[in-house]
């Protein structure tokens, strides 16, 4: 009998490592991985790229059915990128220009009605670790495990800038980043079409003063206990 499998939601505020954390559940089960923030990210950058502003929807409508989100491994690099129709955009999706404009273009109907649609697919067969603002709520209401993840705004303010700073941006500041996620908190939890909540039965990691290896831990539990009750 084959080992029974789980879909797993992280949801969760900006820059709370929930992407880190589904990373690493990820392939530790040796589950599948979707990051669903990358998915509107990639949204936006094909917007910005094709020059469409996000109050022209007939535009966003017709172009939607011509993207394939994707994601991949690289081993080489030993971490997952996002493709968009085949090509890596893992980089650009990160930037401050797409960061301002991804909640915008996540409040668009046709854009979360396009990809949770794709998100529910894949879900169909479990064992994927999905993270997001509503896949505990939306997505994957009845996924086994639910974990939502929060932070103080200045660590993930301070965690979000190294993430910069490592990509090579050394214009960007503190203030600007705690401003945007700031803004992108508030968009997120009041926006009409799928609001940042958190699940009744998710279970709350704050990770302000957890070490990666400690959240891990925590969320393995989780994990094994559940699994245990199968």
């Amino acid at each position: 009998m084959s080992n029974p499998k789980i879909n797993i939601a992280i949801d969760g505020y900006s820059s709370c490592g929930k992407g880190t954390l589904a990373k690493e559940l990820a392939k530790e089960l040796n589950y599948l991985f979707i990051d669903s923030g990358a998915m509107y990210r990639a949204v936006t950058l094909a917007l910005i790229r094709r020059h469409i502003a996000v109050e022209d929807i007939a535009a966003i409508e017709n172009l939607l059915p011509q993207l394939e989100i994707s994601f991949e491994f690289n081993s080489a690099l030993n971490h997952y990128q996002t493709l968009l129709n085949g090509d890596n955009i893992e980089s650009e999706i990160r930037t401050m220009e797409v960061s301002n404009l991804v909640s915008p273009v996540s409040k668009i109907d046709a854009v979360r009605d396009f990809l949770v649609k794709q998100q529910r697919t894949i879900g169909l067969n479990k064992g994927v670790v999905m993270d997001g603002r509503d896949i505990g709520t939306v997505v994957f209401p009845d996924a086994e495990l639910k974990i939502f993840m929060t932070a103080q705004p200045e660590i993930r303010a301070q965690r979000r800038l190294a993430e910069l700073r490592q990509k090579g941006d050394v214009l960007t500041t503190f203030e600007e980043v705690l401003e945007n996620l700031s803004s992108r908190d508030l968009q997120d939890s009041t926006r009409a079409n799928s609001p940042l909540l958190q699940a009744s039965d998710a279970i709350v990691i704050d990770n302000s003063n957890l070490s990666r290896e400690e959240q891990k831990a925590l969320a393995m539990r989780l994990v094994n206990e559940k699994l245990g009750t199968l």
